[in-house]
């Protein structure tokens, strides 16, 4: 790891081929990641472990000035850069041209409906409300949820301990639960 560290030094000082020796560096552990999070998705997801990374590593190395402070950061970058991939690939599904207005109906026993894209549409407007009042909270459940981080890895990354990692993914948990489970009340 203290290669990604000191690649992401090069990054941040400017040299131009340092984005290129990044990837090696970090693919199998975005990979990894990527998959972890896309085994929670529901079924009918049609994007891809690879695909999902090489768009976030797109979006990561494709600005002027990424502003990484270390691996920590990066995979926190990382982290958000594929809940948004999610998120916006989620929106693209619900519109109508892509078949957002029908309902998926599962061809089971009980017939019973699915819907992969309004949860996370509404987990990331929920997401988004706890950005705004606990910044440092939503932070860990992106890294928990979307990067699959465990919870000494999003701790390490926050640069909090494991204790104050466990009480503000307790605190979130309840937050996003409220949040989620009654319309139009936030908690």
């Amino acid at each position: 790891m203290a290669d990604v560290t000191q690649t992401l030094g090069a990054i941040e000082q400017g040299d131009p081929h340092a984005a290129e020796q990044l990837l090696p560096l970090v693919y199998d552990e975005l990979r990894r990641l990527a998959a972890r999070r896309l085994g929670r998705e529901t079924p009918g997801q049609t994007l891809q472990a690879t695909a999902l990374v090489h768009e976030a590593y797109l979006r990561l190395v494709g600005r002027e000035d990424p502003g990484w402070q270390g691996r920590g950061h990066f995979f926190a970058a990382a982290a958000e850069a594929m809940r948004r991939i999610l998120i916006d690939n989620a929106r693209r599904k619900g519109r109508p041209k892509h078949g957002g207005d029908r309902k998926r109906v599962a061809l089971a026993d009980d017939l019973s409906l699915t819907q992969p894209r309004e949860d996370l549409l509404a987990l990331d407007e929920a997401l988004t409300k706890l950005a705004a009042e606990e910044p440092s909270k939503a932070e860990l459940v992106k890294l928990r949820y979307f990067a699959g981080l465990s919870l000494e890895e999003a701790a390490a990354c926050l640069g909090i301990s494991a204790a104050t990692a466990k009480r503000y993914w307790v605190v979130a948990r309840a937050w996003l639960f409220a949040a989620l489970s009654e319309p139009g009340r936030e908690p």
